[in-house]
């Protein structure tokens, strides 16, 4: 079977079972489906920035007993975009397992090809305790216009302090990418510390402020990034 038919087939699977599964709560369920809206100051992710400026991020997300499912994106004002879908099983102890298709808008939407495709399919295994978390996550495909190479790896440590979290990321292939040299090579790219704090509104409606210092010590850049959430 061709790498883009198994594609296929597991994001049809994971959208087939959303299909069966009620939308709105029911009594005795925690299952709903939630619309986010994100503003940050940039766009930074394992590390690395993407486009420039202010970034606003849209999310829908259904959330069930043991499947979330859901889209997410990231748009500036000037010509960055990006436009996520991702699904991920809940499993014992505190493990899920999921895939992300991130997409590039702007890419024509059904090229899945190695030279120019506009999809990188990443699997990702994540383990959330009370305080520490740990991901892995692994790109499946080479797609030339999303940037992935094949075979990209990062993985991701976090330990969440009462008033911070610091967090600690490696990875290679997109991740640590050097356009002049054309190469690529593990290494640490994402490290840093967050905080957050909720401003009151009034007794139904807060705003969650995020704020996080990200140094990328494999391109050596220093980041500071504040958003909130509505």
């Amino acid at each position: 079977m061709k790498k883009r038919e198994s594609i296929f087939i597991l994001l049809i699977i994971a959208l087939g079972i959303s299909y069966f599964i009620p939308v709105y709560s029911q009594e005795g369920s925690d299952s709903k489906v939630d619309a986010g809206f994100d503003l940050y100051s940039n766009y930074i992710w394992r590390g690395s920035k993407f486009g420039s400026g202010p970034v606003i991020q849209p999310s829908i997300k259904y959330t069930g007993d043991w499947l979330t499912i859901g889209t997410w994106g990231s748009f500036d004002f000037t010509d960055y975009q990006e436009a996520d879908l991702y699904f991920s099983f809940s499993l014992p102890r505190g493990f899920r397992l999921g895939m992300t298709d991130y997409y590039f808008p702007g890419l024509r939407y059904t090229d899945y090809s190695e030279v120019s495709g506009s999809h990188a399919f990443e699997i990702t295994t994540e383990y959330a305790g009370r305080n520490f978390s740990l991901a892995a996550s692994y790109i499946i495909n080479k797609a030339g216009g999303a940037g992935s190479f094949g075979g990209d790896k990062y993985f991701e440590a976090g330990y969440t302090f009462k008033f911070f979290k610091i967090f600690f990321g490696a990875g290679d292939g997109w991740h640590t990418y050097d356009p002049e040299t054309g190469r690529s090579r593990f290494a640490v790219c994402n490290m840093g510390l967050g905080a957050s704090k909720t401003i009151k509104v009034s007794d139904s409606f807060i705003i969650p402020i995020v704020c996080q210092l990200i140094f990328n010590p494999e391109k050596d850049q220093m980041f500071l990034v504040a958003g909130f959430t509505l």
